[in-house]
């Protein structure tokens, strides 16, 4: 495997990121009361990427208006910052990432603790502040929860000389009786404001093409306002459950078969590599946005999906998916047709399914299905920076070690 390697800090620092805080409410309403984002029909869709649009121009000009005033004071230097890329910080993140705690992980009893359940538990409930958990390179094998009551948890690996993870989660739980996917993850969070830097998370329970009942996570979020930077997720079918809220991918690795990447999140995925290691049919996606007022959707930058088998870029799991790939080359394992819409033909006027500027033989849009969108300029601009996932207000300082 071929990570990327650590982007320099400078490219966090330089996050230009575009806040919807301040006039969505009023133009979200009068989008929902029109039929939402899509409507299910092409006017609907229309109404939908024309907000986005004009939004960004907005937001666009009226910062460039704000750094034009020479005569502006600077009393506060970071907040002043802030409001010069035109975002309104979480100010109760603001306040967390000013104290911090750190828990050391380290499995030979050296550290505060040797497993990381044992950190968690050490976090109290209804937590303030940011406590970054450090985990000393080693396999653990635990299933672990963090709750909701226990937000702002990093977990801070390490990289070894190939710039990988030197840290790894493992679990093996699957679907099972009463277990559904949901309770299946290696590690899954329901907090908000998690992060995550040198981790590996895999669930090593293997699917068997064709078979039910193969389920098994690696990883689910389902808080929001995440962040996750040079970490790996390895499985086969659900790997990564993005379950739901804005969660951040940069300098990532996803591997599995079918349906690796799915939920209901709104999420931004940039250089990740996505490896597909299927041995005849795979699904990249399945996001599952089902009504159309509502904003979730996968956006993959500068990616590279790669692999074995024959791929789709997604599948329709929900009524109104919503996936768009931009920058991202594609290898000669995805399929022509390019995307599925899950047996329901209905949901061929719904979806929308765009790509943008990619490259590579899986790229060819010459045969995708008719359904699919090959984006303008215009039209890819609203999925292309962190503005997608509200990010001003919460992707405020670079992770440790990035």
């Amino acid at each position: 495997m071929a990570f990327i390697t650590h982007f320099p800090a400078s490219i966090i620092n330089l996050i230009f990121i575009l806040t919807i805080s301040n006039i969505v409410s009023p133009m979200l309403g009068s989008l929902q009361t029109s039929g939402g984002a899509t409507g299910g029909d092409d006017n609907g869709f229309e109404k939908w990427i024309s907000w986005h649009v004009q939004y960004y121009h907005s937001r666009k000009s009226s910062i460039n208006n704000y750094l034009s005033n020479d005569s502006m004071l600077m009393n506060d230097g970071k907040r002043e910052e802030d409001k010069r890329n035109g975002g309104s910080i979480d100010e109760v993140l603001e306040i967390a990432e000013k104290n911090k705690s750190r828990i050391i992980v380290s499995q030979d009893g050296t550290a505060d603790v040797k497993t990381i359940k044992e950190a968690i538990e050490r976090i109290p409930w209804n937590n303030k502040f940011r406590v970054i958990v450090e985990i000393k390179p080693g396999t653990y094998w635990e299933q672990i929860i963090i709750p909701k009551i226990k937000p702002f948890i990093t977990f801070e690996g390490s990289a070894n000389n190939l710039g990988e993870p030197a840290v790894a989660i493992k679990g093996n739980a699957s679907v099972s009786g009463s277990r559904k996917t949901f309770d299946t993850a290696t590690v899954a969070i329901d907090s908000d404001y998690f992060r995550a830097t040198n981790v590996k998370f895999e669930n090593t329970f293997e699917h068997e093409e064709g078979s039910k009942g193969s389920q098994a996570v690696a990883l689910r979020i389902s808080g929001t306002k995440a962040s996750f930077l040079n970490c790996s997720f390895y499985g086969y079918q659900d790997t990564l459950y993005d379950h739901r809220g804005l969660h951040y991918f940069n300098n990532c690795f996803i591997q599995g078969s079918v349906d690796f990447i799915c939920g209901y999140g709104k999420s931004l995925y940039e250089n990740c590599i996505i490896k597909s290691v299927a041995k005849n049919e795979a699904s990249v996606t399945a996001q599952r946005r089902s009504v159309p007022n509502n904003e979730s959707g996968f956006s993959f930058k500068n990616c590279k999906v790669t692999g074995s088998g024959h791929a789709f870029l997604g599948r329709a799991w929900g009524t109104y998916s919503r996936v768009v790939f931009s920058y991202t080359f594609m290898d000669q394992l995805v399929l022509p047709e390019g995307w599925n819409d899950w047996g329901d033909k209905e949901r061929q006027s719904k979806v929308y399914y765009g790509e943008y500027k990619c490259s590579g033989a899986g790229a060819n849009m010459s045969k995708r299905v008719t359904w699919a969108r090959r984006l303008t300029d215009e039209e890819a601009t609203p999925f292309l920076g962190t503005y997608f996932i509200n990010g001003d207000s919460w992707l405020l300082n670079k992770p440790p070690h990035i």
